[in-house]
């Protein structure tokens, strides 16, 4: 029996509902295998913790948590009572950067039994990397000066290192799916990250003859997302980009509510972390209606980042029967509450 610990950061709003449910599915995952377990241990760490203490964790709480072999995130944030930009950089952006984990993932697919806005949504099944450290989302600039002539400077930075690691990781798993990378880029507008992305993405492609490319602007690549998504395979991006085009996958999707993201450690010095797109959702906290397949398909890319990937892919297919025969929260057309559609797919997976 391999058991796995799990550190908790439900967070704050709905996170607090759809981390329960996800973890309740997850222990049923364990108990089907038959072969693993988890145990978790929870922090509250969230904007309630910022009111009490003036942070968002401890001054130790990395410590604490780089003794966990993943870190399953509900949702950060309550712009009413915490600015974002306080409670993002005190906890989900400084777990990330502090932790290494530079690369984000993705995934975007036609999911049976939602309703997509796209009219003929042919099946898309796309995974979107995105570098998930530096770029346009670095820390370098600054503001000076006052009225009219007040400047503010936002430096992006591109490394080579942090370039072509997520990159050739993108390339890594384009060899495991269909064969395909598209490179998101801007170098007809941005005159010098760019043109060096384009150049090291066409680099490292000729160490992957078998791999068919495409580098497409963003601009262009972003329509392209919502006219013809089905055309594309894995998509790596910037950090910006990445972030735009996530949420545009979420939405054709059919709903923000279902997609996950996880935040890959790659060097095997820290934890991974993985957390749903959708954000602490105030306005319907605590009417337990919240939709909680994004943590829970969140569980299955913890799953397959832990090696279990033929389980992750059997809850995700249960996921979706009940979804396509109707299990729904509100969100998403359906009547059930959240621990209705927790429920449906652990009875599913036990019968």
């Amino acid at each position: 029996m391999k058991r796995y610990e799990i550190a908790l950061i439900p967070g704050d709003g709905i996170g607090k509902e759809v981390v329960p449910a996800a973890t309740d599915v997850l222990d049923a995952v364990a108990e089907v295998h038959g072969g693993i377990s988890f145990k978790y241990s929870s922090f509250s760490w969230s904007c309630d913790y910022y009111e009490q203490h003036g942070k968002m964790m401890p001054d130790d709480g990395m410590d604490i948590l780089k003794n966990y072999e993943a870190i399953f995130l509900g949702a950060v944030g309550d712009p009413l009572r915490v600015p974002d930009h306080v409670s993002l950089w005190g906890l989900l952006i400084k777990i990330r950067r502090e932790f290494e984990q530079v690369i984000n993932i993705r995934p975007a697919k036609y999911f049976r039994g939602l309703a997509s806005p796209l009219i003929n949504p042919n099946d898309f099944d796309l995974l979107v990397v995105r570098e998930n450290s530096e770029g346009e989302y670095s820390e370098i600039g600054g503001r000076i000066h006052k009225g009219d002539d007040e400047i503010a400077i936002q430096n992006a930075v591109f490394t080579r290192k942090g370039t072509e690691r997520a990159i050739r990781y993108a390339f890594d798993l384009a060899q495991k799916r269909r064969g395909h990378v598209t490179s998101a880029t801007k170098s007809n507008g941005i005159v010098y990250s760019m043109p060096f992305w384009d150049e090291v993405f066409k680099e490292i492609s000729g160490s992957y003859p078998d791999v068919k490319t495409a580098a497409i602007h963003i601009d262009a690549l972003s329509a392209f997302f919502v006219t013809k998504p089905h055309v594309f395979d894995v998509v790596v991006a910037s950090n910006l980009f990445g972030d735009i085009l996530t949420d545009i996958g979420a939405a054709i999707m059919g709903s923000i509510g279902i997609a996950p993201a996880a935040n890959i450690n790659l060097n095997g010095k820290y934890p991974s972390m993985f957390e749903p797109v959708h954000g602490s959702a105030p306005d319907i906290a605590g009417q337990g209606i919240a939709n909680p397949i994004g943590q829970i398909w969140t569980a299955k890319m913890m799953l397959d980042h832990l090696g279990h990937q033929e389980i992750g892919q059997h809850l995700l297919q249960v996921v979706e029967d009940v979804t396509q025969d109707g299990v729904k929260t509100k969100d998403i057309g359906g009547t059930a509450t959240t621990k209705q559609v927790a429920e449906e797919i652990i009875r599913r997976l036990k019968k």
